[in-house]
């Protein structure tokens, strides 16, 4: 069964994106590396098939960015040779997500529009749980349903079935 994860980014990287005109269009992939600033997807488990889902923390709220499916991880050095002319066009045209030391490239084909305005809803918030080889745990500083910091989410973390279900909710009430 496919899992679905969470993939913070900074604040920094959204206000570019939104200057650059990034809002609407649809996610086709993603990067990842070997630093916490632009963390593995592989090493975090993910596998084609799963979800992304790239969120960000902004004023004691969570937004929720979009989703996109991955259909492939490459490594960022075959890129060249193993993308065809299309998606080689799209991995220049998301260079701006390419922050940092990249080692690998999730395709997928179009997700949801990149929306800079979604918020998880406070109740949503409250229930959200990430699970592990360890086990579930909820989302840390979460106070009456606002996100005091953002040091849990930091990394990529993969969401429990009912959470990931909730997120894919907000995501495609957005986008009616």
């Amino acid at each position: 069964m496919p899992n679905s994860y969470t993939a913070l980014w900074t604040n920094d990287l959204c206000r570019e994106l939104e200057r650059s005109g990034y809002a609407g269009r649809r996610l086709t992939m993603l990067f990842g590396g070997p630093h916490q600033s632009l963390p593995s997807f592989q090493r975090a488990g993910v596998q084609p098939g799963d979800t992304i889902y790239p969120v960000r923390a902004f004023r004691t709220r969570l937004h929720v960015l979009g989703a996109m499916e991955v259909s492939r991880i490459i490594p960022y050095e075959h890129a060249g040779s193993e993308l065809h002319d299309d998606d080689y066009t799209k991995l220049l045209d998301w260079r701006p997500l390419k922050a940092g030391c990249v080692t690998e490239v999730l395709l997928g084909p179009p997700g949801s529009p990149l929306t800079f305005s979604t918020v998880v809803p406070a109740d949503v918030l409250e229930r959200l749980t990430f699970t592990s080889r360890r086990g579930e745990r909820k989302l840390k500083h979460v106070d009456e349903g606002r996100l005091m910091r953002s040091a849990s989410l930091q990394g990529i973390y993969r969401l429990a079935a009912d959470s990931a279900a909730e997120l894919r909710g907000v995501v495609l009430e957005h986008n009616q």
